[in-house]
Protein backbone atom coordinates (compact mmCIF):
# COMPACT_ATOMS: atom_id res chain seq x y z
CA UNK A 1 0.00 0.00 0.00
CA UNK A 2 2.93 2.51 0.85
CA UNK A 3 4.50 1.43 -2.24
CA UNK A 4 1.94 2.44 -4.69
CA UNK A 5 1.48 5.94 -2.74
CA UNK A 6 5.26 6.30 -3.45
CA UNK A 7 4.86 5.34 -6.90
CA UNK A 8 2.17 7.86 -7.19
CA UNK A 9 3.84 10.92 -5.48
CA UNK A 10 6.86 10.22 -8.01
CA UNK A 11 4.82 10.33 -10.84
CA UNK A 12 3.08 13.43 -9.61
CA UNK A 13 6.64 15.15 -8.81
CA UNK A 14 7.58 14.13 -12.24
CA UNK A 15 5.07 15.79 -14.39
CA UNK A 16 5.54 18.83 -12.02
CA UNK A 17 8.57 18.96 -13.42
CA UNK A 18 7.97 18.10 -17.18
CA UNK A 19 6.09 21.31 -17.02
CA UNK A 20 8.84 23.28 -15.33
CA UNK A 21 10.33 25.33 -18.84
CA UNK A 22 14.84 25.38 -18.00
CA UNK A 23 15.72 28.55 -18.68
CA UNK A 24 18.99 29.97 -19.07
CA UNK A 25 20.36 32.15 -16.29
CA UNK A 26 22.97 34.17 -18.54
CA UNK A 27 21.06 34.71 -21.79
CA UNK A 28 18.11 36.02 -19.80
CA UNK A 29 20.54 38.54 -17.89
CA UNK A 30 22.46 39.81 -21.08
CA UNK A 31 18.86 40.45 -22.67
CA UNK A 32 18.12 42.58 -19.50
CA UNK A 33 21.61 44.17 -19.44
CA UNK A 34 20.93 44.90 -23.19
CA UNK A 35 17.56 46.36 -22.27
CA UNK A 36 18.98 48.83 -19.48
CA UNK A 37 21.57 50.27 -21.85
CA UNK A 38 19.17 51.38 -24.08
CA UNK A 39 17.42 53.12 -21.13
CA UNK A 40 19.94 54.76 -19.51
CA UNK A 41 19.81 58.30 -19.47
CA UNK A 42 22.92 60.74 -19.39
CA UNK A 43 22.41 61.76 -15.71
CA UNK A 44 22.17 57.96 -14.99
CA UNK A 45 25.05 57.39 -16.32
CA UNK A 46 27.06 60.08 -15.10
CA UNK A 47 26.15 59.05 -11.65
CA UNK A 48 27.20 55.57 -12.38
CA UNK A 49 30.55 57.07 -13.10
CA UNK A 50 30.74 58.74 -10.27
CA UNK A 51 30.11 55.65 -8.02
CA UNK A 52 32.75 54.98 -5.14
CA UNK A 53 34.69 58.99 -6.54
CA UNK A 54 36.02 60.39 -3.90
CA UNK A 55 33.14 62.93 -2.99
CA UNK A 56 33.28 66.64 -1.18
CA UNK A 57 30.00 67.39 -0.10
CA UNK A 58 29.51 71.06 2.09
CA UNK A 59 26.54 71.72 4.16
CA UNK A 60 24.84 74.57 4.98
CA UNK A 61 26.70 75.06 8.52
CA UNK A 62 29.63 75.28 7.10
CA UNK A 63 30.99 71.63 7.46
CA UNK A 64 32.60 69.68 4.70
CA UNK A 65 32.32 65.87 4.48
CA UNK A 66 34.87 64.22 2.51
CA UNK A 67 34.07 60.14 1.50
CA UNK A 68 33.66 57.82 -0.77
CA UNK A 69 30.16 58.42 -3.12
CA UNK A 70 27.97 55.16 -2.48
CA UNK A 71 24.82 55.96 -3.81
CA UNK A 72 21.83 59.17 -3.84
CA UNK A 73 18.16 58.86 -4.10
CA UNK A 74 15.23 60.89 -5.74
CA UNK A 75 15.36 63.43 -2.84
CA UNK A 76 19.21 64.30 -3.71
CA UNK A 77 20.08 62.54 -0.39
CA UNK A 78 24.12 60.94 -0.44
CA UNK A 79 25.33 58.01 1.19
CA UNK A 80 29.32 58.75 1.82
CA UNK A 81 31.67 55.72 2.98
CA UNK A 82 34.79 56.16 4.86
CA UNK A 83 33.35 59.33 5.73
CA UNK A 84 35.31 62.19 7.18
CA UNK A 85 34.31 65.57 8.89
CA UNK A 86 35.72 69.01 8.46
CA UNK A 87 34.52 71.71 10.51
CA UNK A 88 33.96 75.12 9.34
CA UNK A 89 37.42 77.08 8.43
CA UNK A 90 38.27 79.02 11.35
CA UNK A 91 41.08 81.40 11.76
CA UNK A 92 42.39 80.85 14.60
CA UNK A 93 41.33 77.38 15.70
CA UNK A 94 42.73 74.28 13.23
CA UNK A 95 40.57 71.31 13.98
CA UNK A 96 41.61 68.15 13.07
CA UNK A 97 38.74 65.69 11.05
CA UNK A 98 36.53 63.63 13.19
CA UNK A 99 35.86 60.44 11.25
CA UNK A 100 32.24 59.38 10.88
CA UNK A 101 32.33 55.98 8.38
CA UNK A 102 29.05 55.64 6.80
CA UNK A 103 27.26 58.83 6.40
CA UNK A 104 23.48 60.37 5.00
CA UNK A 105 23.88 63.40 4.04
CA UNK A 106 20.26 64.78 3.40
CA UNK A 107 19.95 66.62 0.10
CA UNK A 108 18.22 69.36 1.64
CA UNK A 109 21.02 70.57 3.61
CA UNK A 110 23.77 70.55 0.65
CA UNK A 111 25.80 73.72 -0.78
CA UNK A 112 27.74 72.13 -3.26
CA UNK A 113 29.47 68.70 -4.47
CA UNK A 114 32.84 68.22 -5.97
CA UNK A 115 34.41 65.04 -7.45
CA UNK A 116 38.00 64.16 -7.18
CA UNK A 117 38.41 63.47 -11.29
CA UNK A 118 42.00 61.52 -10.51
CA UNK A 119 39.20 58.83 -9.01
CA UNK A 120 36.70 58.85 -11.70
CA UNK A 121 38.15 56.47 -14.41
CA UNK A 122 38.58 58.54 -17.45
CA UNK A 123 35.09 59.10 -17.91
CA UNK A 124 33.21 61.27 -20.82
CA UNK A 125 31.00 62.19 -18.46
CA UNK A 126 32.66 64.41 -15.57
CA UNK A 127 32.31 67.72 -16.79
Amino acid sequence: MTSARGSKKMEECQSKLENIAMVDISKEASKEKELTAKVKSSGRLKLESWLNACMKIEIEDGRTLVGQFLCTDRDCNIILGSCYEYPPPDDNIAEEPRVLGLAMVPGKYIVSISIDDLMVHNSPYIT
